[in-house]
């Protein structure tokens, strides 16, 4: 079961950020948060491995002054980095329908979108190169990695169309990814991980032999966990169109116990394949999430 968020130590709360309608601001304010969080302990990072402040002398790089330290402290400390790495990064994006189930304010959708902005935001203020597929049954937009002025706001403009597809053809998905991306990167898939782990796994486990290093951000609403949320009435599927009466209260049982297997079957479809998987709920601050994820990240594709 996903962790339930800590309020307390939070800097951005996914409420208010997601009422933000511009979503380059979004990934600003987060990107904001997630520095703030990895400077609340030692971190190694991506394309610089950050390692420690130290006062700065004169005849020092100014490049490397901490204003913010500045403005704080009133001193002046310099970031002292171990080395520089180039990371290749593809970020693939679910956009299928059921992205779009939400019981809060915004929907998975706009969470994992929101994400998928932040993490190419991040990327590119260190000169890493970022990629982004959007997908549902296959990929529908591709842009491959690079680091260029404009780049981003191509991602942006990818990321802020609403869902258009419907079911989710992720063994297909993942058969794309590998013929497009030859070079060994770093891939991220956000997605609700909702279809059947069986028909994807093998795919899954073929790319990550091909020396990628994959990782994973299920995204979850907090009522798929355990379907506290709405009443007896007839429900529709987002992906298929069907429609079945649902009664919450009386079906709950059974589906806490159905949601924790599907959960088990997809976690050890990961570890078959040698890859990562984070499960998030949308209620879960985005940048703690994601402090979270790049921790894991410490020296990935040296």
């Amino acid at each position: 079961m996903p962790n339930k968020p800590d309020r307390s130590a939070t800097t951005v709360d996914p409420e208010a950020l997601l009422a933000i309608r511009d979503l380059e601001l979004r990934a600003r304010i987060v990107v904001e948060g997630i520095w703030a969080g990895l400077h609340r302990s030692p971190y190694h990072g991506f394309s610089v491995e950050f390692s420690e402040y130290r006062q700065y002398s004169p005849g020092d790089d100014l490049r490397y002054l901490d204003w913010k330290a500045l403005a704080r402290t009133d001193r002046e400390f310099l970031k002292v980095f171990e080395d520089e790495t180039n990371l290749r990064c593809q970020v693939a994006f679910d956009a299928s329908r059921s992205m779009d189930f939400t019981s809060l304010s915004y929907s998975k959708f706009d969470y994992a979108r929101t994400l998928a902005a932040t993490l190419s935001y991040f990327l590119g203020k260190q000169r890493d190169v970022v990629g982004l597929a959007r997908f549902d049954s296959r990929i529908t937009d591709y842009q491959e990695p690079r680091w260029r002025p404009g780049h981003f706001q191509r991602l942006l403009a990818i990321l802020e169309r609403d869902p258009e597809g419907k079911g989710t053809d992720l063994a297909e998905v993942l058969v794309e990814l590998r013929r497009l991306n030859r070079k060994r990167s770093l891939f991220i898939i956000i997605s609700d991980f909702l279809s059947d782990p069986e028909s994807w796994q093998a795919e899954l486990s073929y790319l990550s032999s091909m020396g990628h290093d994959v990782r994973a951000l299920q995204i979850l609403d907090p009522a798929e966990t355990d379907l506290q949320y709405g009443k007896a009435a007839y429900w529709d599927d987002l992906e298929t169109g069907e429609t079945r009466f649902v009664d919450p209260d009386s079906a709950r049982d059974n589906y806490v116990e159905r949601f924790k297997k599907r959960q088990s079957a997809i976690r050890e479809a990961f570890a078959r394949a040698g890859a990562s998987l984070q499960t998030l709920t949308t209620d879960q601050p985005l940048d703690l999430a994601l402090v979270e994820f790049i921790r894991n990240l410490k020296g990935v594709m040296k």
